[in-house]
């Protein structure tokens, strides 16, 4: 288990470092049309650079602009462009142990809310105070152990 968790450790510190861009716009253009033509590089450079047609350039921009560029071909135009494509995730919930901390904390309230509705039918409720420390242990429990069905 202190694998993983230094597993973890090492990724986050690694995404910390995109967290800072998150939050910066990508131009509308998208970024290869943004630095062409800022650099005043014409299509027709760009794709002599690229060993393909200006039209192709175009349709390249193109796809960056809709989502449906490929990871190689941006980095191809990165390249060509003198720059380097920097790729990343980060996670929505802000950190790591933030989205595990959820994600137990969820799969713990469906485990005790099906215990408590059973012992409830059979007369046999726990208090609200009992079930939330339930949930609260099965949550830690489900962290140290990371077992797949966190994930379904």
């Amino acid at each position: 288990m202190k694998k993983r968790k230094l597993q973890i450790q090492q990724l986050e510190a690694k995404m910390k470092a995109f967290a800072l861009v998150q939050t910066e716009p990508i131009p509308t253009t998208g970024w290869v049309k943004a630095i062409r033509t800022t650099l005043g590089m014409t299509l027709e450079q760009l794709g002599q650079r690229l060993s393909i047609a200006k039209q192709n350039v175009g349709k390249l921009e193109k796809r960056e602009q809709d989502g449906s560029i490929t990871l190689k071909s941006l980095r191809d135009a990165a390249n060509a462009l003198d720059m380097e494509l920097v790729y990343g995730l980060v996670p929505k919930d802000g950190s790591l142990d933030t989205l595990i901390d959820r994600k137990a904390r969820e799969l713990a309230i469906q485990i005790v809310s099906r215990t408590s509705n059973t012992m409830k039918l059979e007369d046999q409720e726990n208090s609200k105070e009992r079930i939330r420390k339930a949930i609260d242990e099965r949550a830690e429990e489900l962290k140290r152990e990371m077992p797949k069905v966190l994930w379904d």
